[in-house]
C-alpha cells in the first residue's frame, strides 16, 4: 500500500519536532548580537626555566589577569652599588608600569599602572617609612593601587611589617597604611576603601 507523499512528509516531521526543540535554543527572524565568543585566559605564566642573569634578582610583583591581582616573578636588575629602600620601590614600581611581557601578555595579564606615576620619599614630618605619589592616592585607578600596594607590601627588601604607607603629593595630604589583604587581590575595587590612617 503507497502513502500519500504529504502524509509521508507529516509523519517525518512530528519525528523530528523532538529533536529541533530538545536543542534549547529558540527561533527569531530578528538577528541577534550576542557579542564576541567568551574568551579563557590561563592567568599562569609559564616558567623560562633560565636562571636569572648575575646582575638580576627575582623578585614579585603583582599584575592584573581575570579582574585580580595576580603575582608574577620578574627579573629585576640590581644597580651598581648600595641600593636604598627607595631605589628598591621605585624598581619595582617601574616593573608595574611596563607593558606586560609576551608569555604574561598571551596569558591574560596587564597593568593599570600609568608610566607618569612616581614615588616620592617621606615628606618632612613624615615616617621614615613613608612614600608618597606625585598625585593623590584617591585618584589612583583601583586596580592601579591594589598592584602597587601589593607588590610592596609582600616585598621583604621594602617592608618588614607587610605594609606600605602611602599619600599623595598634597604635605597635609593624610598617609594611610595598606596591607595586601586577599580582599584586596581577589576584589582591586576594595582598594578604594582600604587602608588605615596614620598617625
Amino acid at each position: 500500500m503507497r502513502h500519500a507523499p504529504h502524509k509521508v512528509l507529516a509523519v517525518v516531521l512530528l519525528a523530528a519536532l523532538p529533536l529541533i526543540g530538545g536543542c534549547g535554543i529558540r527561533s527569531t527572524t530578528v538577528p541577534v548580537d550576542a557579542g564576541p565568543a567568551p574568551s579563557r585566559v590561563s592567568c599562569a605564566v609559564p616558567r623560562d626555566g633560565k636562571a636569572p642573569e648575575t646582575d638580576t634578582v627575582v623578585r614579585q610583583v603583582y599584575l592584573v589577569c581575570s579582574m585580580q591581582t595576580t603575582p608574577v616573578k620578574r627579573n629585576v636588575t640590581l644597580r651598581p652599588g648600595r641600593i636604598d629602600r627607595l631605589t628598591q620601590v621605585r624598581e619595582l614600581v617601574a616593573q608595574l608600569q611596563r607593558s606586560p611581557l609576551s608569555a604574561e601578555a598571551q596569558a591574560g595579564f596587564s597593568t593599570e599602572v600609568a608610566g607618569s606615576l612616581e614615588i616620592l620619599g617621606p615628606f618632612k614630618g613624615d615616617p621614615a617609612n613613608a612614600l608618597r605619589l606625585n598625585q593623590a592616592v584617591d585618584e589612583l585607578p583601583s586596580f592601579a593601587l591594589a598592584q602597587i600596594v601589593c607588590t610592596l607590601a609582600d616585598d621583604p627588601s621594602v617592608t618588614g611589617d607587610g605594609g606600605v604607607v602611602l599619600g599623595g603629593d598634597d604635605p597635609d595630604s593624610k598617609l594611610r597604611r595598606y596591607a595586601c589583604t586577599p580582599d584586596l587581590r581577589t576584589r582591586p575595587d576594595a582598594a578604594d576603601s582600604a587602608g588605615t590612617a596614620v598617625g
